[in-house]
């Protein structure tokens, strides 16, 4: 507190129980912050974190260190934490030299990929792993293996309220001498509060004195993408179902204070909520232990709390159950005193006092597990043992070379040059950086990105030809297209840029037109003979069919483009030359890169083992003895059986180079891979033939190549986004702790 949050509101009351119940302690917060002016917190918070910056968790876990804290306790959920899956904690944990105790507010049965990297991190590095519930230990036993002797069982805390007659509250509220009805908490759609207003009329007419207080704000995230959209349906629902007069909302997020008084005046608590999955509901626990009946759905806390007549349990989805369980309470009066006590009776055991001594045990424990390592606070920061260090966030210059119309092709020195207009194979590659930057969360440009993402995505959807099904490349500073279809390469980044948009962005708007516009330009790609061109395709469907898994055509056509790969392989593939065609020329790694995708998600094994195999030749000779990266340059290329060029050496290279080995790294897990991408990537920062930067700190532009005695001075948009697309990606992977502690050869 005061950040309103469930999570914040029990681990302000947590810290304040143990402190009570172990005077001697010095216990004090961390808190985590969603923007960027923070919050102004009481003085038990000694240090705060920004939920996207990386670096703070960082600095969290030295301050930690130097203040030779005795134990961590960690409150997780996935969303509170920046990273995908909330995986920037981990770095925080990975630094951190004292034991850990991570209390889990959300456990996932079912994980996705991101999401159980995470989780079987957390657990490693935690000693301690407190649930709220049996089922919690179960789902950590059956899904992540952990050991039973690991798991603490700790109920969710509430406070101590003396059990009273309800009417005793109502008068200060108005419903005296009527039965009311309470659903708390912050508001969002999973609540499901649309069936219980939906079983109001039957409820109303057997006892027509009813009232439903729904008490709490909207969810501030909410808020901030649809506004009171849910809250204001939920007003017109009451009106169309003739119960206005029966239902009120109080949209405030009300104190410990008032919110007991709220609970004193009720007579059944509703929780209508939609998810079974829901292992822990703080609201569910302040007014069970309050002493109150409750009528809700079986979502698993739920199901454990409500047990042997302690509440009532109703289908999901299903208002007549809900109607039917309020009705059964108010129609058996003693049924309903009886459920009351016997709540009452299991809360003593769920009150502050009594779980913050639970949890005192827990730490206890968990330093007796762990043997005391010395706190020698420098020892473990050689250069080698250190997270990788990536240059912070510029994008000056992708913001003056865009316009309301799109990317500039060109820039002089670091001008835009209007005389060559715009291109759609930039402005893809431009709209594929906003949307992974919008992934990684980058709050101090999030508002210039949410319009430069449209101004791209609105390019692309001018660029396809609705009649032939082909994207147009080039368009004059007129706004002229000056093509029918551009190259097919042209074609084949707009589908992969749509297809990240359709899986990735956070607008509903763009997901949608990303998904239509790539329908729309997917069947042209069966005529292309371009291997490249597959291959960008191919990452673009990868992308798509994570949203849209049944789509047949793009199935279909994923299958066949990874199979004219493989044909190319093994046409043209030699012992001593293991590549798609005779010659090694542009955007190389891209051909492994989609082949290592394909193997994966098919699965498809003999790919997966063409596209590593041929990413480890290409590694093999684009690195120099020295040990630096030495893309294969564009002044000739590199044929089979001749010489090879060294310069000019171009971003693109190093770019495809880094996404190629970080795809492999996530298909295998072998370092190597992490070690490759960086080595590709510190191309742009000056390990390279001439050591100099291609990167300009100074505007986050990025020099168009390297030549045998010179960079090339222009900052053009294919350079500069290669930069920034390569640092995002980089940036993803460090989230995910697969550049860190992987010491450079």
């Amino acid at each position: 507190m005061p950040r309103l949050c469930g999570i914040a509101t029990f681990t302000h009351d947590l810290c304040e129980a143990v402190s009570s119940a172990a005077p001697a302690t010095e216990c004090y917060t961390g808190a985590v912050n969603d923007r960027a002016e923070g919050y102004k917190y009481p003085p038990r918070v000694r240090f705060e974190l920004q939920e996207k910056d990386l670096d703070s968790y960082r600095r969290a876990a030295d301050y930690l260190n130097f203040n030779n804290a005795d134990v961590l306790c960690v409150q997780h959920e996935f969303g509170i934490y920046g990273g995908p899956a909330g995986s920037h904690l981990l770095a925080l944990l990975k630094e951190v030299r004292m034991p850990v105790v991570t209390t889990l507010h959300t456990i996932l049965s079912s994980p996705n990929p991101a999401q159980r990297k995470v989780m079987n991190e957390l657990v490693q590095r935690s000693d301690r792993l407190v649930v709220m519930a049996r089922k919690g230990a179960e789902i950590l036993r059956e899904t992540y293996a952990v050991p039973e002797a690991k798991i603490d069982i700790i109920p969710h805390g509430i406070p101590d309220i003396p059990f009273m007659d309800s009417s005793l509250s109502k008068a200060q509220f108005g419903v005296e001498g009527r039965k009311v009805l309470l659903t708390f908490g912050l508001l969002g759609p999973g609540k499901g509060i649309e069936y219980a207003i939906e079983a109001l009329p039957e409820i109303v007419r057997q006892h027509p004195n009813v009232v439903y207080l729904i008490l709490g704000a909207t969810h501030p995230h909410l808020i901030a993408k649809e506004g009171e959209r849910y809250r204001l349906s939920l007003e017109r629902l009451a009106e169309e179902r003739g119960v206005k007069e029966h239902v009120i909302f109080y949209n405030r997020f009300v104190s410990p204070e008032d919110l007991t008084e709220f609970i004193g005046a009720t007579d059944i608590y509703l929780t209508p909520y939609l998810n079974e999955a829901q292992i822990t509901s703080g609201t569910l626990a302040y007014v069970f232990g309050a002493g109150k009946a409750v009528v809700s759905t079986p979502y698993w806390h739920a199901q454990e709390l409500l047990a042997d007549d302690r509440g009532s349990l109703v289908p999901f989805h299903d208002s007549g159950a809900i109607a039917g369980g309020v009705c059964a309470y108010f129609n058996d009066p003693a049924r309903l005193e009886k459920t009351r006590v016997k709540a009452y009776e299991m809360g003593r055991e769920m009150i502050w006092p009594a779980v913050a001594k639970r949890y005192i045990e827990s730490f206890q424990h968990a330093r007796a597990d762990r043997k005391t390592v010395p706190r020698t606070a420098f020892a473990g920061w050689t250069l080698g043992s250190r997270p990788y260090a990536l240059p912070p966030l510029r994008l000056d210059h992708i913001i003056h070379m865009s316009d309301g119309t799109g990317i500039f092709q060109h820039a002089i020195y670091n001008v835009p040059d209007f005389h060559h207009g715009y291109c759609t194979d930039d402005t893809a590659r431009a709209f594929i950086l906003c949307n992974l930057l919008d992934e990684l969360g980058a709050e101090s440009v999030h508002e210039k990105l949410e319009g430069m993402a449209t101004t791209y995505l609105a390019f692309l959807a001018s660029a396809l030809n609705r009649d032939t099904g082909r994207f147009r490349n080039f368009m004059s500073h007129s706004r002229v297209w000056l093509e029918e279809a551009g190259s097919e390469d042209s074609h084949g980044r707009a589908l992969w840029a749509l297809g990240i948009g359709a899986a990735r962005s956070r607008s509903e708007g763009r997901r949608r037109l990303s998904a239509y516009l790539f329908q729309h330009g997917l069947a042209a790609v069966d005529a292309f003979t371009s291997p490249r061109t597959w291959a960008f395709t191919l990452l673009g469907l990868h992308e798509y069919l994570r949203e849209f898994p049944l789509d047949t055509l793009a199935l279909s056509l994923r299958a066949e483009l990874t199979a004219r790969l493989v044909m190319l392989w093994k046409a043209y593939s030699t012992d001593d030359w293991p590549w798609f065609e005779n010659s090694a020329t542009y955007d190389n790694a891209r051909l492994s890169q989609a082949l290592i995708l394909s193997g994966q998600n098919i699965p498809d094994a003999e790919a997966l083992d063409i596209g590593l195999k041929s990413l480890g030749w290409l590694a093999s000779i684009q690195k120099t003895q020295a040990g630096h990266f030495r893309p294969i340059g564009s002044n000739g290329f590199y044929v089979k059986d001749g010489a090879r060029a060294d310069f000019d050496q171009q971003p693109v290279e190093a770019q495809a180079m880094v996404s190629a080995c970080l795809e492999a790294f996530r298909a295998t897990q072998d370092a190597i891979w992490a070690r490759e991408a960086k080595r590709a990537f510190e191309w742009f920062l000056g390990r390279n033939d001439l050591g100099l930067p291609l990167y300009d700190s100074g505007n986050g532009g990025c020099y168009d190549g390297l030549h045998s005695d010179r960079v090339n001075e222009n900052q053009g948009a294919e350079s500069s986004l290669a930069f920034h697309l390569s640092l995002a990606e980089m940036s993803h992977a460090e989230s995910l702790n697969a550049l860190s502690y992987t010491p450079r050869p």
